[in-house]
């Protein structure tokens, strides 16, 4: 996978916890991925179509981290992953990819995003529209894990 296309998405991750949720996130090391299942507790996933190229983003959070996540965010912290969780994975996954999708734009990968899918509830697994590489980007914080999965026909 190409390491031009896939860092705008790791930056627009960084940038948005940072702004939105004050959250420091620590970046481990990407791995290449092989089954659908899901590393988190909840999951959003996003599609993107383009003349050049065709693929999806997923972002998991494991549930503390989510839960503190909405706490900064919203002022609100639920016991468990409830659907106002789901909508602000949703809209999280849709910041996130807009964010890099401006990057991209800028260096010629032009493509559509489709609306976030959101998916929670262990052992629950992801499964990327497009036949192509994927890579997981696993990031840490004293709350729980997040992962960045990517999926592209590239």
């Amino acid at each position: 996978m190409n390491a031009d296309f896939i860092n705008p998405f790791i930056a627009a991750l960084i940038n948005v916890l940072q702004t939105m949720a004050q959250t420091e996130l620590v970046p481990g090391k990407p791995k290449k991925k092989s089954d659908n299942q899901a590393k988190g507790d909840i999951s959003g996933l996003i599609g993107m179509v383009g003349d050049k190229i065709q693929g999806s983003m997923s972002i998991s959070f494991d549930e503390g981290l989510v839960l503190e996540i909405m706490d900064k965010m919203l002022g609100e912290k639920p016991d468990t992953i409830d659907s106002d969780v789901q909508d602000m994975v949703g809209e999280i996954t849709n910041m996130i990819c807009g964010g890099a999708k401006n990057e991209l734009d800028q260096k010629g990968y032009d493509f559509g995003m489709a609306t976030p899918v959101v998916v929670s509830g262990k052992n629950h697994t992801i499964n990327h529209q497009v036949d192509g590489k994927k890579m997981v980007m696993p990031f840490s914080h004293a709350s729980g894990n997040l992962y960045l999965e990517m999926c592209f026909n590239k």
